[in-house]
């Protein structure tokens, strides 16, 4: 088995252990009311948004989210929060290492001997949520299930979503079609990126994403048999019914949409194994960017 397959059927036990850290951690966390900005890159920036747009919903303060190079310094905001699993990443370093000293900082890490240990004010370490795949599954989920349960919106019915989607075998046609459209709403919308994110890295596939109610401006003129577009959560009034009538595939499920994303990591290995691709390693990516001045 690949590394990435292992991570991805661990899931619901790491998922239990961050629920069951989240309140010893909640001093680090963010407090209710806090105005928050919370970045990341690649997989970590996507989470960022599910995160930002799940605790600000939920009326718990206003959060933003960024990708790590796009931070608007300048703005000011009562915490930062920053989420690496190498805690290695050039951009998230230089953006901590530049709030030092005006704006608190927290950093959700995988590896405890990392620079990001110094870089950041305060540190939530995940360790038991490494990762030996370029490709992240694990620990993108566990720290948004951290962070979900430090909001008060995790529960055990989602580690048991997440076992049934291990369990479950996936929609048929879903490996032999060509192009896949993910779409969400409100904190959704992050994993959905994710999941044509993760589709893209493993396998190789052409994805892309957007707010569900995008959908229809445009982007359903490529949806047509041999695709498929894939709901994260609730779909717009028709939605479905309209992408059904071009002949494409529609997938959605009664599943959390966290757990849902474990089934796109799935579709996401079994089409690399079926193109012979290894999905430990996709081409031209590296377990994090770190630059290099010239």
């Amino acid at each position: 088995m690949s590394y990435v397959e292992i991570e991805t059927a661990s899931q619901p036990e790491c998922w239990r252990r961050a629920a069951a850290l989240a309140q010893s951690q909640s001093g680090a966390l963010p407090a209710k009311g806090e105005r928050i900005a919370v970045v990341g890159c690649g997989t970590s920036f996507y989470m960022a948004q599910a995160y930002a747009a799940l605790r600000e919903g939920s009326g718990q303060g206003e959060s933003d989210a960024f990708a790590a190079s796009e931070f608007p310094v300048g703005r000011s905001y009562d915490r930062v929060v920053a989420l690496t699993r190498s805690g290695t990443t050039t951009e998230v370093l230089e953006l901590l290492n530049r709030l030092r000293g005006t704006t608190p900082t927290v950093a959700i890490t995988a590896d405890p001997a990392t620079p990001v240990m110094t870089s950041a004010d305060t540190l939530v370490v995940l360790d038991f949520a490494d990762e030996q795949s370029v490709v992240q599954t694990r620990f993108a989920t566990t720290l948004l299930t951290l962070l979900r349960a430090h909001l008060g919106l995790h529960s055990d019915e989602v580690v048991r979503d997440a076992e049934a989607a291990l369990r479950e075998p996936l929609p048929e046609g879903l490996v032999e079609c060509t192009q896949f459209s993910f779409l969400g709403r409100g904190w959704t919308v992050g994993l959905a990126n994710e999941a044509a994110l993760k589709m893209k890295e493993a396998s190789l596939s052409w994805t892309e994403s957007y707010p569900a109610m995008e959908y229809r401006h445009g982007p359903i003129s490529i949806a047509t048999a041999g695709t498929a577009t894939w709901m994260f959560g609730d779909a717009p009034e028709g939605l479905r019914e309209q992408v059904l009538s071009t002949g494409a595939h529609w997938v959605e499920s009664g599943l959390d949409p966290l757990a849902d994303l474990v089934r796109v990591q799935r579709l996401a290995i079994a089409r690399a194994q079926a193109a012979g691709i290894d999905p430990d390693s996709p081409r031209h990516l590296t377990r994090s960017v770190v630059l290099t001045e010239a």
